[in-house]
């Protein structure tokens, strides 16, 4: 298991037992998110953590894959699944490049509060963007951390040595976009909610 595997294993059952700390702008997100849906959709989540959201959106479609680096939270998602009784649902461990899916076979990709935690934000978006179908939608929740954020760097680097904090990316709302439409995607909506340290929330489409 890697190091971000195992940090994210270890605070799996932590973590699973946090409170969402804006109850409000949760519920928006799943709102937008299932405007975009259809009942025969096939959608991912990919860092799915312990599996909540994706628990909540599977009733609205024909097929949800989650997936997560870590197995600890692999092992809870699957519990959670199992008790609620949700048999459209599938929870695998895999990294966010390394998701086995056929190109063009999915008509939504979900990435929430992922790109910032990944080595190469771009090679992740250019594999979105080759699972989707034609016309399919692309709704991540990113935390751009530029400016200001930039002074915590050192602080995040101390603490990731000593296994305290995941790896942490920093970039800008605008270096995000350029990302998505340089992948080929076109942007649908953006939001960002008011509040220190908001995630940027964005709906991309692929063209179809």
């Amino acid at each position: 298991m890697d190091r971000e595997a195992k940090f994210w294993s270890n605070i799996a059952q932590r973590y699973s037992q946090s409170k969402i700390s804006d109850m409000e702008t949760y519920e928006k997100k799943l709102e937008i998110t299932r405007s975009y849906f259809h009942p025969d959709a096939s959608i991912l989540e990919i860092g799915c953590g312990t599996g909540s959201t994706a628990l909540l959106h599977a009733p609205h479609v024909r097929q949800v894959r989650a997936t997560d680096i870590a197995p600890g939270m692999i092992e809870i998602a699957r519990e959670k699944a199992e008790a609620e009784g949700i048999k459209n649902i599938s929870f695998e461990v895999a990294t966010a490049e390394g998701v086995d899916v056929e190109d063009g076979s999915l008509d939504m990709v979900l990435a929430l509060n992922l790109l910032h935690l990944v080595n190469d934000r771009d090679a992740v978006i250019n594999r979105i963007h080759k699972m989707l179908k034609p016309g399919g939608v692309f709704i991540s929740s990113t935390a751009c951390l530029s400016g200001a954020w930039w002074l915590m760097r050192p602080l995040l680097a101390i603490g990731r040595m000593l296994g305290k904090v995941p790896m942490v990316k920093f970039f800008s709302r605008k270096a995000y976009l350029a990302s998505l439409k340089a992948a080929g995607f076109t942007i649908e909506q953006d939001w960002l909610p008011q509040g220190v340290g908001k995630a940027y929330f964005v709906v991309a489409k692929k063209a179809g």
